[in-house]
């Protein structure tokens, strides 16, 4: 029965895509080298391990929206699930390098977002667990089939300039942000109203108009 091991090599960018794609690269290394994969239809769950990097204080100032002030993160700084994913790795005999495709978004509803956005430097902690399916060729040739050990997962510190450089192809110097439709239609009016022709100029507007009342 096939022993697989598997870690992560790398990541990347991927371009032209429809919608923002990293690339992790997944080395599948079956212990029984002599033995034939035909395919393993591998499954991903993708945690961000936010408790296993240490943050600066501006990254402290960033990320309080998503963990509150400093002095609670000890109640709060909890590892959390980022996204699953999925791909069909083709045959193989002793090693293979798959690529795993992860959809990204750049929606700041999304906590795994806030928390991207919110590192500056160094790298993102990921634990990456991993299940599905084996197809081998068994004795006298037979297909057999083998579930893969839900103790199989990799660690990897994704830079976080591959992440930054990922939004800034697919939204350069631009962010992504959702609104409820009434919260949009009451800024589509003021903007309207007011003649403003572009939408940054009518959120800066809005900002400035109420600035003065807000107390430090």
């Amino acid at each position: 029965m096939p022993d697989l091991q598997l870690t992560i090599e790398g990541a990347e960018v991927v371009q032209y895509a429809a919608e923002p794609l990293l690339s992790f690269k997944v080395r599948i290394v079956n212990g029984s080298s002599d033995e034939i994969i035909h395919t393993v239809a591998l499954r991903t769950q993708i945690q961000i391990e936010a408790t296993r990097r240490k943050y600066d204080s501006n990254e402290q100032a960033r990320l309080a929206d998503l963990f509150g002030e400093p002095d609670r993160w000890g109640r709060t700084l909890r590892n959390m699930l980022w996204t699953h994913a999925s791909v069909v790795v083709p045959r193989f005999t002793e090693s293979v390098l798959a690529d795993l495709a992860v959809p990204c978004t750049f929606d700041f509803n999304v906590a795994a977002t806030k928390y991207f956005h919110g590192v500056t430097n160094g790298d993102l902690p990921l634990c990456f667990q991993f299940s599905g399916t084996v197809f081998y060729q068994g004795e006298g040739g037979l297909l057999q089939v083998s579930p893969i050990s839900w103790d199989k997962e990799a660690r990897y510190r994704l830079p976080v300039k591959v992440w930054k450089d990922l939004m800034d192809l697919y939204y350069p110097n631009s962010a992504w942000l959702a609104l409820r439709k009434d919260a949009f239609q009451k800024l589509y009016e003021y903007k309207v109203r007011a003649g403003i022709p572009t939408w940054e100029e009518a959120i800066e507007r809005a900002l400035d108009a109420v600035q003065d009342t807000v107390r430090p």
